[in-house]
């Protein structure tokens, strides 16, 4: 039977194919006594082939996909499956204790993992730990019987259905196949819908009960313009949404004839257009959108696509690859922005209330200096190839900005005294905790430049985890207080000559848009895929009415709401 569910439209474009349960499977068991301990070796045994199998073939695609480097966290995970010190003490105990293979294979691992994490002096094998964690979860999914979900895997069209997608598990999926997902969690800015907007795949997130009201290979419609998922769909559905998915490549193909267009308002004003990226890989869409600059560089994948450590030639070699890549357009670099909701194993962080709130980003690497002059090393070589912008993320104060900046003027120096090429390159910061706003005009004297992080500005500004749905509706981008905190950036840069641009999801959005004009922000950084929408809505206005309607919306307008009918009533 047909059913309509809702959720937050996330990334737009429609999208028809059958679900694919990314939902990890129930693995609790219960300690039970065996009499046949042959046949309990032996069910060990193909439970350890089958975890084997499975994972050469995650090995192999990750080779092709991610590269070499990148898939030597599997031959680790062959090596514990194939080391009698782990396989045969759970078959001992198996013999000796009587008991059922799960609870040898859980009380064995159990004992590795707190050898492993107690070994404090040996960070390597410390790592080990999430090693065996892994091996283990996937022998006891075999043992049990059950599917252990692997986007790497997927090989036909589906449309993944999750309680919620790390930026790891997105990273992962392959838009050949993967033609949309949807989530129980998250909002507009969560990173698995930034994601999937650099994908250019529909999504849908905060659904609430998804998980619950999808199962596994049913037929299902996104429409990631609306939030509407259609379950079990009727052929007129079907025909329904083949006519918009249609209606939506139509226009899209009218955006594409301005790839090669400046991007200037009706007026004649030019602004920069530029693009986020997560990979070298994304650099196709920018150029394919036209983009005329990289923006935002998230280079903390880097770091979660590794298995280790990226060394400074691998750092050095993504950027480079980028900067040349953009033929002498600007490329902002945002420096390593691990913690909130991004982790590495091979980098345990402190258990926190609020991490969002707490140790990361620039935090991290003033405290972890060796981590961030490796990084700056890397950069700082790059640099030489094009134009190359640093930004710090999470600057709170003026101290952590010019800490910061001595570490890389340092590192610097050190590398010209070496012989190393460096070009010439800017430094700024993202602007995404109020403080930093507030004191915009003092940090301004120092930076080269601004760029306003919008998802992280709103989300402290309004006291609202932008990646839950039940304060979703305190992600108010027009909200006048918002507005005033980025018009005072605005202007605080402009007043000492520097540029202010914006990179968080508001730069792309066709309603925050025309008030950004009007407030006279120089650089609009988005997802690719909205690049030619932008600059097609630009193409209408005129930037000395939009300073009007800014000026209402700053000082005149009490709510969210207000600013967008303002917009509505008055941009065509």
């Amino acid at each position: 039977m047909t059913k309509t569910l809702k959720g937050i439209a996330a990334s737009d474009g429609v999208a028809i194919a059958k679900a694919y349960l990314l939902v990890q499977p129930d693995l609790s068991f219960s300690k039970s006594a065996v009499d046949d301990v042959n046949k309990e070796t032996d069910r060990l045994q193909n439970a350890i082939d089958k975890s084997n199998s499975e994972l050469q073939q995650i090995r192999d695609i990750a080779a092709k996909s991610l590269g070499e480097e990148e898939a030597q966290v599997f031959d680790a995970h062959m090596m514990i499956l194939a080391d009698p010190e782990f396989t045969g003490a759970v078959k001992q105990k198996i013999e000796e204790e009587k008991v059922n293979a799960e609870s040898a294979l859980d009380e064995v691992s159990t004992n590795f993992i707190k050898m492993f994490e107690a070994m404090t002096d040996n960070p390597y094998m410390q790592e080990r730990a999430a090693d065996v964690r892994d091996v283990t979860k996937r022998i006891m999914a075999h043992l049990l019987g059950v599917t252990l979900p692997n986007p790497a895997l997927i090989n036909e069209e589906v449309i993944i259905v999750a309680h919620d997608l790390t930026p790891s598990d997105t990273a992962q999926l392959n838009k050949k196949y993967v033609k949309a997902f949807v989530t129980d969690i998250g909002g507009r800015t969560a990173h698995s819908a930034i994601m999937a907007r650099s994908l250019e795949i529909p999504a849908i997130v905060g659904t609430d009960t998804v998980t619950k009201d999808i199962k596994e290979g049913q037929k299902v419609i996104v429409d990631g313009n609306t939030g509407d998922i259609v379950v079990d769909p009727t052929t007129a559905d079907v025909e329904k949404y083949q006519s918009l998915a249609k209606e939506y490549a139509a226009q899209k193909a009218e955006w594409a004839k301005l790839r090669n267009e400046a991007t200037v308002t009706a007026d004649g004003k030019h602004f920069e257009l530029a693009a986020n990226i997560g990979t070298p890989k994304d650099l196709t869409g920018v150029l394919d959108n036209g983009a005329e600059a990289i923006g935002l560089y998230r280079t903390e994948f880097l770091y979660m696509d590794s298995a280790e450590l990226p060394t400074e030639d691998d750092q050095f070699e993504a950027y480079k690859a980028v900067i040349e890549g953009m033929n002498g357009k600007p490329v902002v670099v945002r420096t390593m922005d691990i913690g909130g909701d991004k982790h590495l194993p091979y980098l345990p962080l402190p258990e926190e209330m609020n991490p969002f709130l707490g140790y990361r980003a620039i935090r991290i690497s003033l405290d972890r200096q060796d981590i961030f002059r490796t990084q700056l090393r890397a950069l700082l070589r790059a640099s030489a190839f094009g134009h190359l912008r640093i930004m710090f993320p999470m600057i709170a104060t003026l101290q952590e900005f010019r800490q910061a900046k001595a570490i890389l003027l340092e590192e610097e120096e050190k590398l010209v005294a070496a012989g190393v090429k460096v070009g010439k390159f800017e430094v700024g910061i993202m602007i995404e905790i109020p403080a930093a706003a507030v004191l915009a005009d003092q940090f301004a004297k120092e930076v080269d430049f601004f760029s306003i992080g919008t998802n992280d500005l709103i989300q402290y500004s309004m006291a609202a985890d932008r990646g839950n749905e039940h304060v979703s509706y305190l992600y108010q981008p027009y909200n006048p207080s918002i507005l005033r905190l980025v018009k005072h950036v605005i202007e605080s840069a402009h007043k000492e000559g520097k540029w202010a641009g914006m990179c968080g999801e508001a730069a792309g959005d066709p309603i925050m848009v025309p008030l950004l004009v009007g407030l006279g922000l120089d650089e609009f950084s988005m997802s690719a895929t909205s690049v030619l929408k932008v600059r097609s809505l630009m193409k209408r206005l005129d930037t000395k009415e939009m300073a009007k309607l800014a000026e209402k919306a700053v000082t005149e307008s009490l709510t969210n709401d207000d600013n967008i009918k303002l917009v509505k009533d008055n941009v065509k």
